[in-house]
């Protein structure tokens, strides 16, 4: 441990005042400054900025100060597993909300809230609808962050837009899916039972399968049950991926130069998908650099925080609890323990055409329902299309969030 030093008020800009723009960069850059002192064991000058942070931050504030706040009590986290003493000296800190565990119906409503996770959804099921049409077996491996909420809107499509008799539906789940907020307060037993229960009332036969699989050996047991099994006669594999590959772990975990995501990607390959559906953040928290990382998040994480302001109070609190645990990953875990490892849309891209699956453009109806789901939400949100690499991206205030792409085999 450094000796004890006394903060210098002249290597920060005052903090006052404290409106504009340049509040987020005052933030950032005490930030970047608190966590290169907790990785230099200095606890004296991570103490001060801490106890400057807290009072600039409070977690009722504004945006940027709920998204400071959140940054801050991360990096109390980190600061407090290098230096355990920290804890009994800044007692002055908020702790963080209880996540909340939901409902069907609630989870359902809090998805509806903003168009990130809508937007992967409606660009997705258009793609599998005009991929499945005329199969009279559709296996949908649903390998989706958000519990199957994207499957009663493709059940409604299937059964008003395919062939009569709409297809056989197989959906497939991994039971690992509940590591990660949001947490639903049921089992995926009961889950898997409304659903069927669901397609029931469109006409469609389903049937729901669990396999216990988990992310941390690239869903191995899952990859290993789809070989057994392998699709029948007039059978559509479908592989949709809803923000869940992030959790595989990739290469700076390994001391080799693949990773497990590269071994997925070119498994499932070898399965012959009709095809594979990937939406994702599009932001990179891999970096091994602390400094860099929270940067990269810091500079990511204040979208979901600028968005909220308008939500009830207690639908901001559930929300904004989501993205601290997020942000409590990235910034205090390293190791296995940390599973937010996102990854930009290039370099999944790049992923993608590595394990031979080439991409498909987005159709011009699929572009026109997110349009229109757009409008149901706050003016700030829109689209934009990448020509270059086929995909459709969410956007907030002009800002990249989630992308969404469509690949088949090669």
């Amino acid at each position: 441990m450094t000796k004890t030093r006394i903060l210098n008020p002249t290597r920060f800009p005052s903090p006052k005042p404290l409106r504009g723009c340049g509040d987020a960069n005052f933030m950032e850059q005490l930030l970047l400054h608190c966590a290169t002192a907790i990785d230099s064991n200095d606890a004296a000058l991570t103490h001060q900025i801490l106890w400057v942070l807290n009072n600039i931050a409070p977690p009722d504030g504004d945006s940027t100060q709920r998204l400071t706040s959140a940054f801050l009590r991360a990096l109390l986290s980190r600061a407090v597993s290098k230096t355990p003493t920290l804890s009994s000296t800044i007692s002055f800190l908020p702790q963080a909300d209880e996540l909340h565990r939901f409902s069907v119906v609630e989870l359902a409503a809090f998805v509806d809230l903003t168009p990130w996770h809508r937007f992967g959804y409606i660009a997705a099921n258009a793609a599998i609808l005009t991929a499945v049409e005329g199969y009279s077996t559709v296996h949908i491996v649903d390998l989706s962050l958000t519990h199957c909420m994207q499957i009663p809107t493709l059940i409604d499509a299937m059964a008003s837009r395919l062939n009569k008799p709409p297809p056989l539906l197989k959906l497939t789940v991994v039971s690992s899916s509940d590591h990660f907020p949001p947490f639903i307060n049921i089992s995926y037993e009961e889950l898997g039972s409304k659903l069927v229960n669901f397609a029931t009332t469109r006409n469609i036969t389903m049937e729901f399968t669990i396999v216990p699989s988990t992310y941390s050996d690239g869903f191995s047991s899952l990859l290993q049950q789809l070989r057994i099994y392998p699709s029948s006669f007039n059978e559509a594999l479908v592989v949709n991926c809803h923000m869940m590959l992030r959790y595989i772990p990739e290469e700076t975990l390994t001391s080799s130069s693949s990773s497990l995501r590269t071994v997925f990607l070119k498994q499932l390959r070898s399965l012959n998908p009709r095809i594979v559906t990937l939406i994702e953040e599009d932001v990179d928290l891999t970096s091994e650099n602390l400094v860099n990382r929270l940067k990269s998040a810091f500079n990511y994480f204040w979208i979901p925080f600028d968005t909220t302001d308008t939500f009830m109070s207690e639908q901001r609190r559930w929300y904004e609890a989501e993205i601290s645990w997020k942000i409590e990953n990235v910034v205090a875990k390293e190791g296995a323990e940390r599973v937010e490892r996102t990854e930009t849309k290039r370099r999944w891209i790049e992923r993608m055409r590595e394990a031979e699956f080439g991409g498909v453009r987005v159709k011009e109806d699929a572009v026109a329902d997110v349009k229109a789901m757009l409008e149901e939400h706050a003016v700030g949100w829109g689209m934009k299309k990448e020509d270059d690499d086929e995909s459709l991206v969410l956007t907030w205030k002009g800002h990249s969030v989630v992308f969404a792409t469509v690949w088949v085999p090669i």
